[in-house]
């Protein structure tokens, strides 16, 4: 089986000290969404809270060696999957974003834990429970 994703923008920061994840981070950057799919940010506004889908383009190869790791944050190597290394079989990541105002294709965000340059591959409204979750019902 073969999966292609192609990013839909690229996110922009021109902050070189990036933060290891999206809950302890302040740093502003913007998502740079390709024209051809400005129309699917109309409702994102100021305000929301937007999960950002995204493509670790600088990591290293995965190796076996990776599936165990030890976080800055324990003393004791964890299974990949239970934590968020970067460092990952596919190298997807995910942050929650803060939009702090949207103006065309670009969307100014906070909480920023990726870096410059980095392939955007998804947008997804940030639902913290069922009641909050928009209809897909057309």
């Amino acid at each position: 089986m073969k999966i292609e994703l192609k990013p839909i923008g690229f996110l922009r920061t021109d902050e070189v000290n990036i933060p290891r994840h999206w809950t302890v981070s302040e740093v502003e950057g913007t998502l740079n969404i390709d024209e051809q799919y400005v129309g699917g940010c109309k409702d994102i506004k100021a305000g929301q809270r937007i999960v950002v889908l995204f493509y670790f383009h600088q990591n290293p190869e995965f190796t076996p060696a990776s599936l165990s790791q030890t976080p800055p944050h324990r003393s004791e190597k964890t299974g990949v999957f239970s934590i968020c290394s970067p460092l990952r079989p596919n190298p997807i990541g995910m942050s929650v974003l803060d939009v702090l105002g949207v103006e065309n294709n670009v969307i100014y965000t906070r909480g920023v834990d990726m870096m410059d340059g980095t392939p955007i591959l998804d947008i997804k409204p940030f639902v913290q429970d069922k009641t909050s979750c928009p209809s897909s019902k057309g």
